[in-house]
């Protein structure tokens, strides 16, 4: 069309001069730059040649830049040491290298977009090219850009290293021993030290176990408590069930009343008191149904890239459908379970998050004898599920199938377990919650009260001292001190609103 690439060829050769006159100047810029942005070849083997320097803790400057490439061969092709000797002359400091580094990366970028742009149109005129695969890929080159552009893009071991050390020296500041995204369970997060990024979570169960139950209890403890954004993907319940739960395990009333809507007035003000943490918090709920891998893909780098989500749910993985291109042999749900599940592995790496995804287990649970504990052959559909996960949970309560005490005599009312059957970067466990029915959420079996809100100065809230005691008819609600302390009514009159 008579047109020339993007490039700054004339920047170019000021930033390479730049970097061989002033020893520190690569390290403004080593977070920008790549080879891949140098228009011209030979600028881009000058770079490397001052990135293996770098990497090799030797000075950087003309006659040192000039005996790499001749090391390896280059020297000829980088226009040889006249060349690299001129580039110098070419600026006096390094003191704009950052704004023209960035410049040399945003036509880098200009080149990559007209690239992916000539692929599109080349493809979309193809008659045999899927319209959803094209849109898949179209996204994910997009992404991939953007992400490039923000993280280093050379990963040698020194790097790699410097890297490791860094993240261990931090970890020993975390006290409470979480490295992830915390469940807000303590007993659990001892065990896993909170959701870890690039995790594949499977949580299993039998229906009526309460798995939506347990990961909207960890969903609002990360967000709330944690500030962490959350993505939920509802297949099986609305958007607004979801909330209405959220509802009642935050305001502690009963679903039925809030299915009903039949509140006194103080249960009304209590709701709208409680419920206000809720509003602000960063949770965002999709409830489109039999949505598709892709659909799935495209939605998560979007909240990825405008709010940062920190963790994913998907609730559940068998209502999901694969890709439409039609291959897997007609309709063949097995492998279309394996390719999900594989999927979602992918994109819990390329998102840099966890992804707790739900699963059904199969009847086998049902018909075998005993406490009909779940194994990990109980996995509906696909063994690819337990291959491809980093941690298989599975939830049992035991109150469920009529059992009402444990192998060493408990009691099992109101009681679940996490068992923890595949832990590939942890140990195996089994942690018992509290589950609470009418409120449909789970909570800390350790603590005095039943919520696993309650404030750490005040875990049993029967114990609290005698100054914070109420006289009859009023209501005492929570606080930012004291957000999980459970509204109580002193023997109110009727119906009549306490305030």
């Amino acid at each position: 069309m008579g047109k020339l690439p993007p490039q700054a060829l004339e920047i170019e050769e000021a930033v390479l001069g730049a970097l061989m006159i002033e020893k520190d100047a690569l390290t403004n810029v080593i977070d920008i730059l790549k080879p891949e942005s140098f228009y011209k070849d030979s600028h881009k083997e000058i770079y490397r040649a001052i990135l293996d320097l770098f990497s090799m803790s030797e000075p950087v400057d003309i006659l040192t830049v000039t005996q790499r490439l001749r090391n390896t061969g280059k020297l000829e092709m980088a226009g040889g040491p006249f060349y690299i000797t001129e580039l110098t002359s070419r600026v006096n400091s390094a003191a704009n290298i950052e704004a023209h580094a960035r410049i040399i990366t945003q036509q880098s970028i200009k080149r990559e977009l007209i690239s992916i742009a000539s692929e599109i149109q080349r493809d979309a005129y193809e008659d045999t090219t899927d319209v959803f695969q094209l849109l898949d890929k179209t996204e994910q080159n997009l992404f991939t850009i953007s992400e490039s552009n923000i993280r280093k893009n050379f990963a040698d071991m020194r790097s790699l290293m410097q890297q490791a050390i860094k993240e261990l020296e931090s970890k020993k500041d975390h006290k409470d021993g979480l490295t992830g995204v915390p469940t807000g369970f303590s007993a659990l997060d001892r065990v896993t030290s909170g959701w870890q990024r690039s995790d594949l979570v499977i949580l299993a169960a039998r229906p009526g176990m309460g798995k939506t139950a347990f990961v909207v209890s960890a969903m609002r403890n990360a967000a709330v408590e944690f500030g962490h954004a959350v993505a939920i993907f509802s297949l099986e319940m609305s958007s607004i069930q979801l909330v209405n739960r959220l509802i009642s395990a935050e305001a502690e009333l009963e679903s039925e009343k809030i299915k009903k809507g039949n509140l006194a007035q103080y249960e009304w003000e209590q709701l709208h008191y409680k419920i206000r943490n809720l509003e602000a918090a960063p949770i965002f709920i999709d409830d489109t149904p039999a949505l598709s891998i892709l659909e799935l893909r495209a939605k998560c780098r979007r909240l990825k890239a405008q709010h940062d989500i920190q963790l994913i749910i998907i609730d559940y993985l068998q209502l999901m459908s694969g890709d439409s291109s039609g291959r897997g042999g007609g309709g063949n749900r097995e492998q279309e379970i394996a390719s999900i599940s594989r999927a979602l592995k992918n994109l819990a790496k390329e998102l840099d998050v966890p992804v707790i995804a739900l699963s059904q287990l199969s009847r086998a649970v049902e018909t075998r004898g005993g406490e009909k504990k779940p194994q990990l052959s109980d996995l509906r559909e696909s063994g690819s599920i337990e291959q491809d996960a980093d941690m298989v949970i599975f939830l049992y309560r035991p109150e469920y199938y009529g059992i009402t005490q444990d192998e060493s005599g408990n009691p099992t009312t109101n009681m679940g377990e996490v068992i923890i059957a595949k832990h590939r970067n942890g140990s195996l466990d089994t942690v018992q919650l509290k589950f609470i029915g009418k409120f449909t959420k789970f909570g800390d079996l350790d603590t005095g009260n039943m919520s696993p809100f309650g404030s750490a100065a005040f875990p049993d809230m029967n114990a609290m001292p005698s100054e914070f005691e109420t006289p009859p008819g009023t209501i005492t609600l929570g606080s930012r001190a004291n957000p999980g302390y459970t509204p109580k009514l002193n023997n109110p009159p009727d119906d009549t609103p306490p305030f």
